[in-house]
């Protein structure tokens, strides 16, 4: 498989302290089977989809127990260049590069407004090995911040990336962009909606084949309802909290609604 292009989204995690709950929880909501647990490194647990590599569970770290969260990767041609980056652009390195075995090497970071996420540079292990129509695969993720003038500067220096705004005065969208057509990520000003107590984050959704179904059992698990369900030009989609609290959304692309929003390109 040819190298993914830097700044793609290339892989995403958790760590949950009852692994087994958020095997049974997501096993339910995205219909995904887990593989052995490895040992070596952590205990951290593989989720498939469909028979492909579609994300990953994991244990905390002694002394990093706490409300759970999903970690996204972005992909990267070198690690440690990547991290030179981020500390050069006023981010903050959180985990510093190492090698998972032949896997890869990975880093995590912070952004200068808050918000977390990893660093892949593939090795043996390539990421998502689910397409983003697959049902239970990664589809698409946004840069959750009060503070957007930051994100904006931060991440296109890092990536790389294009910009383009949404043209809608009651939202304040960004479209982060792969060259010219490629849409990479989302980032959403998050409003006074969002509880003080939430911190910046990046939401990743899920692609399930009903999105009312979907939220259906996870509420009955135990899983919160934080938006949604909510038909839109890009699906039906709506964001969940798991019963550990790790915020996710979940997506139908095949019901769609209204026309495309306009999009301006940000020089």
């Amino acid at each position: 498989m040819a190298a993914k292009p830097e700044g793609t989204p290339i892989w995403a995690d958790a760590m949950f302290s009852d692994i087994e709950g958020a095997k049974s929880f997501y096993g339910d909501v995205l219909g995904w089977t887990f593989g052995e647990e490895s040992s070596e490194y952590g205990n951290y647990t593989q989720a498939y989809a469909g028979g492909k590599a579609a994300a990953a569970v994991v244990p905390p770290m002694p002394g990093q127990e706490g409300m759970s969260q999903w970690c996204l990767y972005f992909a990267s041609p070198d690690v440690a260049a990547t991290a030179g980056k981020i500390r050069d652009n006023g981010g903050e390195i959180l985990m510093e590069p190492m090698a998972v075995g032949d896997f890869g090497s990975m880093c995590l970071a912070r952004d200068p407004g808050g918000v977390v996420f990893g660093v892949w540079q593939a090795g043996t292990h390539e990421g998502f090995e689910t397409a983003m129509d697959d049902q239970g695969g990664f589809c698409w993720a946004e840069v959750f911040t009060r503070t957007p003038e930051k994100s904006d500067t931060f991440f296109p220096a890092v990536f790389g990336y294009g910009q383009q705004q949404m043209e809608d005065d009651a939202i304040d969208f960004r479209l982060y962009t792969l060259g010219k057509d490629t849409m990479a990520l989302g980032r959403m000003t998050m409003t006074e909606e969002f509880p003080p107590e939430v911190p910046p984050y990046i939401n990743v959704y899920f692609n399930v084949p009903d999105c009312d179904d979907a939220v259906a059992k996870a509420t009955k698990l135990g899983g919160v309802l934080r938006f949604g369900p909510m038909s839109s030009p890009f699906g039906r989609f709506a964001a969940l909290s798991d019963p550990q609290g790790a915020s996710f959304s979940v997506i139908d692309t095949s019901t769609t609604e209204g026309d495309m929003p306009k999009l301006s390109d940000v020089s």
